[in-house]
């Protein structure tokens, strides 16, 4: 019954619940009807009050527009007034005599110049540099003319050696401060001249490269010397030939030393004071370059027809490079004369004279009756490598192609030079195999050997190259932009040149080596074909049935070695006076190689011994044969190791023999047994190696065994 209460009282509840939540939402919705309709009213009077404002702000933003107008016309009229008033007080200043305020004035001129750049005003800007170039024309010219004066009365310039005969002028003291004086106020005028400059600059010629301007001081220096180079040099005049480039370059190097002095002791110290970064000795050689620059830029494309005057400009123009760079100390940073040689055409040129003058050279070396000699054949200290006249004639030649292009300021030229050098190495390894296969029916011949000599020499060359700081400096800038001149390199090639593994001349090695490895080898089939001729009587010799000898003191080299003996100290010392040491080491030691195989297998092997044989044998190699190559190296037996160590086995005692006969017969087929309970037996490697047999197998010995005649019973 408590239950049935409690469910009523629950039911009778909701009713009322849900009822006050129907009326909390009627008046949540009321009020915001209200606040909606309150937003609608501010809403509708905002926007009639923007709609009435919109005229006030169109009216205000005219009047704003107008303001700025204004504001910037006022600013034109009074930069105007200011032009005005600077030029105005420049004009006073230079009624007085007032030349410091006056200079002030032009700069402050200046900096106006400058700050208006950005402006858009081009004809205020335009009036403003008028005006500008107007004054500093006049204080300039006012201020050269006070200065070349003073320069007259100091000397200047030295047309010709400084002689010590000139006594110094009475008012030298009054000139020094004049000197001073000027060349600060000259120093002051240099930011409307640099200017003027940028507005005035056009480069007549194309070669030119773009330079900062010369101090104001320097420019009216340079003036008389410029004048005298343009009467000498330019126009209808004998001394303006064009196959004569050596008169004005050696003319603007001489004015460079007459003058150096009196820059360094007259300009320099007030340059320092003035605290301009200047040097003045460095300003002159400048100036005076420019001038041997424009000649060479226009004198250039003129001899692009002509190789012989080309050649002699371009010899000329290297030579002064060198001496401007080391004589007149003139810094690597600035540029010099070579970049004329490096416009696209005229350097073109120059490498394909480069390329025709030097394989006409070649040509001719190689036509010459004693191309194949060597100039110090008859002084054997001087010259181990014995290079014909024509291969040193030739790395001579590629040696000053590498100084002509050392200097030049383009990576990408030298690259194309190295080019050219690699080309022509290519052309003369032809040339040589070309002669070798002429002379290859005469391979022990001076000509062939002197071919084989030049392989060697171009080779050893072209190695230390290869380890140049000039050259590999050259290598890691060909792994960078190589591909332009070089060609496409591969991702091998170019890893090997960029890790110094591989060099620039790792091809050209590579087939030089060939042709080196091709003529040793024709020359050891020759030497080996006329020592196999003269051996066939000592092959056929009866080693088996020689008479014994106790003592070897009383023998004698068998009759049948001689002629072969003989025919190989024959060649030996032929070819030792004509190969050079490293060849010659190499020839040896690969026919030493050949003729102990030669002797192994068609002597040894070939033939039976008896005791008395196997003595004789062994007394022809190791007291005659060795002895030969003894003059070579201090152990000649390492070099036939088959001959020495058969011997060996031939000439055992019968004891010894018979105990490796066994070692090598057990190691074939051990015994049955239990092989634990007996000592082991001597392997038959260590039994050979306690004979200081080393190289032969135990097979081998085990045949060389069964050569002696006393096993042939057995």
């Amino acid at each position: 019954s408590s239950l049935y209460v409690q469910v009523l009282t629950v039911s009778s509840s909701v009713p009322l619940r849900v009822s006050a939540a129907l009326s909390a939402a009627e008046g949540s919705r009321a009020t915001m009807e209200t606040l909606l309709h309150r937003e609608r009213v501010l809403s509708n009077t905002l926007q009639q009050h923007l709609q009435g404002s919109q005229s006030w702000a169109d009216s205000l933003g005219q009047i704003l527009g107008q303001l700025d107008t204004l504001e910037r016309h006022m600013k034109y009229l009074q930069c105007l007034a200011h032009i005005e008033d600077l030029s105005a007080s420049i004009q006073q200043f230079l009624m007085t005599n007032s030349v410091w305020e006056a200079i002030g004035a032009v700069g402050s001129m200046a900096n106006l110049d400058m700050g208006l750049k950005e402006s858009g005003c081009s004809h205020l800007q335009a009036f403003l540099r008028e005006t500008l170039l107007f004054w500093h024309k006049i204080l300039k010219d006012k201020l050269t003319s006070d200065f070349e004066e003073v320069l007259t009365q100091l000397h200047w310039p030295a047309v010709s050696p400084p002689t010590q005969t000139l006594s110094p002028p009475a008012n030298a003291q009054e000139l020094s401060s004049q000197l001073k004086l000027l060349v600060s106020q000259l120093l002051s005028l240099q930011t409307s001249d640099d200017l003027i400059s940028e507005m005035t600059d056009v480069r007549p010629f194309p070669g030119l490269l773009q330079a900062p301007p010369l101090s104001i001081p320097i420019q009216i220096m340079l003036l008389p010397l410029s004048k005298r180079f343009r009467y000498h040099f330019t126009g209808n005049r004998q001394t303006n030939s064009l196959s004569k480039p050596e008169w004005y370059l050696t003319q603007v190097l001489m004015w460079m030393g007459h003058n150096s002095s009196f820059m360094e002791e007259k300009i320099q110290p007030i340059l320092n004071r003035a605290g301009a970064n200047v040097d003045a000795k460095v300003e002159l050689c400048r100036g005076l370059l420019s001038l041997a620059q424009e000649k060479l830029a226009h004198d250039a494309p003129r001899l692009l027809y002509d190789d012989a005057l080309f050649c002699h400009l371009v010899d000329e123009v290297l030579q002064f490079e060198k001496e401007l760079r080391t004589t007149h100390a003139y810094p690597s940073s600035y540029p010099g004369a070579l970049h004329i040689l490096l416009e696209e055409a005229v350097f073109q040129k120059w490498l394909s004279v480069e390329r025709k003058m030097a394989l006409e050279k070649v040509d001719a070396m190689l036509s010459t009756e004693g191309a194949w000699s060597c100039q110090y054949r008859d002084i054997t200290d001087v010259d181990e490598l014995k290079a014909p006249d024509c291969a040193e004639t030739f790395m001579t030649l590629l040696l000053v192609i590498t100084e002509r292009y050392r200097s030049l300021p383009c990576p990408q030229a030298q690259l194309s030079f190295l080019a050219l050098q690699r080309e022509l190495v290519d052309d003369f390894r032809i040339r040589l195999t070309q002669v070798m296969k002429e002379e290859s029916r005469q391979p022990l011949g001076a000509r062939y050997c002197a071919v084989l000599n030049a392989a060697n020499y171009i080779s050893t060359v072209l190695s230390d190259w290869s380890d140049n700081v000039f050259f590999l400096q050259l290598q890691q800038t060909a792994v960078s932009v190589g591909e332009e001149v070089l060609g496409p390199l591969g991702a091998t090639e170019s890893g090997r040149l960029a890790s110094l593994e591989g060099s620039l001349f790792e091809e050209l090695l590579a087939l030089l080596e060939r042709l080196r490895g091709d003529m040793l080898g024709r020359l050891w089939e020759a030497v080996m074909r006329d020592v196999k001729e003269k051996a066939q009587l000592y092959c056929r010799d009866r080693w088996i049935s020689l008479p014994s000898q106790c003592d070897q003191a009383t023998m004698s080299l068998s009759s049948s070695a001689c002629p072969f003996l003989l025919c190989l100290r024959d060649h030996l010392l032929q070819l030792q006076q004509l190969l050079c040491l490293p060849l010659f080491q190499m020839f040896w030691q690969g026919l030493a190689e050949r003729l102990d195989l030669f002797l192994y297998q068609d002597v040894i092997l070939y033939n039976h011994f008896n005791e008395g044989g196997a003595a004789q044998l062994q007394f022809d190699m190791t007291r005659n044969l060795f002895p030969l190559f003894g003059h070579y190296c201090k152990r000649p037996e390492n070099f036939f190791k088959h001959v020495k160590e058969a011997c060996i086995i031939l000439n055992l005692k019968a004891g010894p023999a018979l105990l490796l006969c066994d070692v090598l017969k057990q190691q074939e087929g051990p015994e049955e047994g239990d092989a634990s309970l007996r000592p082991q037996p001597p392997t038959p490697e260590s039994a050979l190696n306690e004979m200081a047999v080393y190289r032969l197998a135990p097979s081998d010995a085990q045949i060389l065994l069964n050569l002696r005649s006393a096993w042939l019973s057995r």
